[in-house]
């Protein structure tokens, strides 16, 4: 790994364990359990050239998101529909209460599921991109249109082509209270 995705990955850690921190001050008699998101991205380009991007947001998840998750431990969703990859050109900062990506752009594709470690779950989805933009957002669906919006990340600019195509990692992590 070269040393800008080493550093831009100690930066978004860094940032992340900054608000886990402000967060347990604010609340400092419960134990924090909150789930965290980590974006990946590598580009291929048309000619065949790839750059990795490392680690490019880690945000929490969205309300939407939690709500769909609680209400799939009552059976009433299937929490294996997260696996809907979006991209989009809009720079608006993330927020909890997101339910869509700012200007989405291509078309959804559905990621694979795995399991990145035992409390961790991944999806990784290739977007193929039929025109020239700068992609800056990304978010993770329910479903191939519309559906519910589990995690938005905003990201610097990715500029594709027509011909390019963005791997995104998506990691999910639900870390144990304390």
């Amino acid at each position: 790994m070269n040393l800008k995705i080493k550093l831009r990955t100690f930066w978004e850690e860094t940032k992340l364990r900054f608000r886990v921190i402000s967060a347990a001050l604010k609340s400092p008699w419960i134990g924090d359990v909150t789930p965290v998101g980590r974006l990946y991205i590598t580009k291929t380009s048309s000619d065949g050239s790839v750059v990795d991007y490392g680690l490019v947001c880690t945000k929490v998840v969205t309300t939407a998101g939690v709500n769909f998750l609680v209400d799939a431990m009552q059976g009433l969703t299937e929490p294996e529909l997260f696996r809907f990859h979006a991209s989009g050109t809009g720079n608006t900062a993330e927020n909890v209460s997101d339910t869509a990506l700012v200007t989405e752009v291509a078309t959804r594709t559905s990621g694979s599921q795995t399991e990145g470690a035992a409390n961790v779950y991944r999806t990784v989805g290739t977007i193929n991109y039929t025109g020239t933009h700068a992609i800056v957002e990304h978010g993770i669906f329910s479903a191939s249109s519309a559906g519910t919006l589990l995690d938005r990340s905003v990201f610097g600019a990715i500029n594709v082509l027509n011909g390019d195509s963005i791997q995104f990692t998506y990691d999910l992590t639900f870390p144990a209270g304390s």
